[in-house]
């Protein structure tokens, strides 16, 4: 057996120790702590990854990276790309908007900048509705928003003590805001990582791997008055807490002459507690999905992708195991990457199935 190869899997057997060591620690962590918090930042952006079911860890390689797994922003093969997406949920009641820029320093370095909105705007306002005499006054009628931003400033580089493993590290800073009754701001810091082993490439990427830190801010001043008269408990102002999340996929690339294929399979564990996924404990929680993505001449592309499983009840109190199957193409013109991808494809719920576009530019 060769010496780098036996240094290879000394390696990874590292790294997956630590993973597991990580995401114990972090399920003990979870028993005190509640889930679902700045779920806007699971969703996933950029057609190309959600055409792929979110299965992106190890595939990412472009300015959506960033995001991802800001590993993969060196393996940008212009010096900047800039991309941007647009996508509407729940009948376009709730838009989603992403934009990124990535700039390559050297060979070794790479920058990026991200900023995602999702929000409900037009919300109606209906505190002052009645006049103090009881009677309708709709002219006091107004709107506000509610909407989550997520500011993402990432770096990605070389490890210089482990040969052929690229590092990425991304600092948030989130706001989230229900008009003028109430807003938070908050901090978090991803970690990411993608490991060359021969053909295959491991990628694995901790999210909020300092748990985030929400401030709630309350205007008691503008909901006292409704809240006391429906005798519901008013807010204090409060810390939210995000939990860490572990994402680790593999891919090996496949080519035949002008015949591309990367397919890549990989788990999601959350550690706050029990989720309706494919695997379910009070400790973790864990989620399967895969994708392929097949080019032709890297002009052309068509995706396919499988997970968020979920189990469903029906009318007979039955229950059954479903997933969601998204499919997505890509086309390359000169130095633009149109894609597009539809997601939720087939599944039960077909009502809430998503067209996605994204467009992508490079710049030299």
């Amino acid at each position: 057996m060769q010496r780098g190869y036996v240094y290879d899997i000394k390696i990874m057997q590292k790294i997956a120790l630590i993973l597991l060591f990580i995401g114990f620690a972090l399920g003990v962590f979870a028993q005190t702590t509640p889930k679902y918090s700045n779920e806007f930042l699971a969703i996933g952006v950029e057609a190309r990854g959600l055409g792929l079911g979110g299965s992106m860890t190890a595939l990412s390689d472009d300015v959506s990276a960033a995001y991802w797994n800001p590993a993969g922003l060196l393996r940008i093969k212009n010096k900047y790309q800039a991309a941007a997406t647009h996508n509407q949920y729940f009948g376009g009641i709730a838009s989603y908007n992403y934009a990124g820029f990535a700039a390559k320093m050297d060979t070794a370095n790479c920058l990026a900048f991200t900023v995602i909105r999702m929000g409900v705007d037009g919300i109606p306002n209906t505190l002052n509705l009645r006049n103090p005499d009881g009677s309708f006054n709709f002219d006091n009628v107004s709107s506000f928003s509610e909407a989550s931003y997520a500011f993402m400033f990432s770096y990605a580089g070389y490890n210089k003590w482990i040969p052929r493993l690229r590092t990425g590290v991304n600092v948030k800073v989130l706001h989230r805001n229900a008009g003028q009754f109430a807003n938070a701001w908050g901090f978090g810091i991803d970690l990411g990582g993608q490991y060359d082993f021969k053909k295959w490439t491991l990628g694995f990427m901790a999210r909020d791997i300092t748990t985030t830190f929400n401030a709630w801010n309350y205007n008691i001043e503008a909901i006292r008055a409704t809240f006391s008269q429906t005798g519901q408990k008013i807010p204090n102002n409060t810390i939210e807490l995000t939990l860490p999340r572990l994402l680790v996929d593999a891919t090996v690339p496949l080519n035949f002459k002008e015949i591309s294929l990367k397919p890549s399979i990989g788990i999601e564990c959350t550690f706050d507690g029990k989720r309706n996924t494919l695997i379910q404990s009070n400790l973790v929680s864990a989620d399967l999905r895969a994708g392929l993505e097949v080019g032709y001449k890297d002009l052309v592309f068509l995706r396919t992708g499988y997970g968020n499983f979920q189990q469903v009840r029906d009318i007979n109190r039955q229950i059954s195991t479903t997933g969601q199957l998204s499919f997505g193409v890509g086309l390359h013109i000169n130095r633009f990457i149109i894609d597009y991808a539809l997601t939720n494809f087939g599944s039960t719920n077909s009502g809430l199935t998503s067209h996605v576009i994204s467009l992508k530019a490079d710049f030299r």
